[in-house]
């Protein structure tokens, strides 16, 4: 028996299905999870001392790399002067200056604890600025486990094939509307049948928790024109996309100016926390400057804060870290897309900068019920096939790749050499001579 086998058996006894978040109990792949010990640039080794090349990056916030010299010496030197405070900082000040200065739609911003909190902080100042009460999200895009927003999800949730959770009351969900991602009609049917009534629409700009899936052209400025005309305030869900796309995330990328904004754990490099921010006028709803509450004890943690500034400052000025991101991602997808084409595989690949997905469907993914055609059981054996081969990719269909700066064209190419591997033993060579 490994070590990650025994801890696992230990931690089935004590942990809800032996982790602490769903997808990391590899129910969707088949096996057992790897206990990870430590992690350095594209690289991360288990308790069995095996390593793995990453495409994971603790889904997303590594964009830098695990363990980048910068931010772990900005967290020790952090350490040093206590963890927690529970009172204002000066980080705290400069992480919001930051922010407001790479995010040119935010001019105010709170800090919160994780991209749940930040969603469910952001619907409710949204409800409070408008008086409104109904929020319209999309069918696969994930903004967290509160309650109004398992509604049709996607990320672990899509991958149990749940439409919500148990332990939601009804009326908690009775004001959540959903429509089709990629689909303006579907939003327009929705904004007719509950004119005046619609406080939020909310959004990944990039479909990133059901695969990958890119928006359409025209699908965000469609949102934002109708959400203006309406008196709706527009929420990108950044999370994500969130100074991973480029230093003003999907909005930068695609020229669409959101009313608020959510991000997670990549302005803490990977540290827990999370915020929220938007026009001045909205966010001086949330207290203590207006009557929409919202706190929390530990937001704005000043070692979070320390690594986040770190992380954040890199990206700003070094815009040439996105120039290779971009060339990496298309190195990957573009070549996974030749192997597709090469066995002509049944295989879907989407992708967008350092973000991508193969999904195990021949058919175009442009929305929830495209991505649901996939044949989960396929990816599954991918999924092993790779790991074996030491690259640890998510385990789950309906995740994205993440590539980091640390990620080196030969790691591509090994990785496109045992995905080719793959296809050779599953597909045959079919498109060989």
């Amino acid at each position: 028996m490994t070590k990650s086998q025994e801890l696992f058996s230990r931690a089935v006894r004590l942990i809800p299905g032996g982790v602490n978040s769903p997808v990391r109990a590899f129910g969707a792949v088949g096996g057992q999870p790897r206990f990870i010990q430590k992690a350095e640039g594209a690289r991360i080794c288990d308790v069995d001392g095996q390593s793995y090349l990453d495409y994971i990056g603790s889904w997303g916030p590594m964009i830098l790399g695990h363990n980048h010299p910068a931010v772990y010496e900005a967290v020790v030197k952090a350490a040093e002067n206590g963890l927690s405070f529970g009172a204002a900082t000066e980080r705290e000040v400069e992480m919001a200056e930051l922010i407001c200065q790479m995010v040119p739609s935010i001019e105010m911003v709170r800090m919160v604890n994780s991209g749940t909190e930040a969603v469910m902080s952001a619907v409710r100042a949204a409800r409070g600025f408008t008086g409104r009460d109904k929020i319209i999200k999309f069918e696969g895009c994930y903004h967290g486990h509160s309650d109004a927003m398992l509604v049709k999800a996607g990320s672990g949730v899509m991958t149990g094939g749940q439409p919500g959770s148990a332990g939601v009351p009804s009326a908690c969900v009775q004001d959540t509307l959903s429509a089709v991602y990629n689909d303006l009609s579907s939003v327009d049917h929705l904004i007719q049948q509950h004119q005046g009534k619609i406080a939020a629409i909310i959004v990944e700009p990039v479909g990133a928790n059901m695969g990958v899936v890119p928006p359409k052209e025209g699908f965000l400025q469609g949102l934002r024109q109708r959400c203006t005309k309406e008196g709706i305030l527009l929420i990108f869900d950044e999370v994500i996309t969130g100074f991973r796309l480029g230093p003003a995330g999907a909005q930068g990328l695609f020229d669409v100016t959101p009313d608020i904004t959510t991000f997670g754990k990549i302005i803490g490099a990977g540290m827990p926390v999370g915020a929220y921010g938007g026009r001045r006028e909205i966010m001086e709803c949330v207290s203590p400057c207006g009557k929409v509450y919202q706190a929390g004890t530990l937001s704005g943690n000043p070692v979070a804060m320390a690594a986040g500034l770190a992380q954040l400052r890199i990206l700003q000025s070094t815009p040439q870290i996105y120039e290779k991101l971009n060339s990496l991602g298309e190195q990957l997808f573009e070549g996974m897309r030749r192997l597709v084409k090469q066995y002509q595989a049944p295989y879907t690949v989407n992708s967008i900068g350092s973000l991508g997905c193969l999904f195990f469907t021949p058919s175009s993914v442009q929305n929830y019920e495209d991505a649901q055609r996939s044949d989960t059981a396929a990816y599954g054996v991918y999924f092993r096939f790779m790991l074996e081969n030491g690259i640890y990719l998510a385990p789950a269909q309906f995740e994205a790749m993440f590539l980091s700066h640390a990620h080196t064209r030969e790691d591509i190419d090994f990785t496109l050499e045992s995905a080719n591997r793959f296809f050779a033993r599953t597909v045959g060579n079919l498109g060989e001579k």
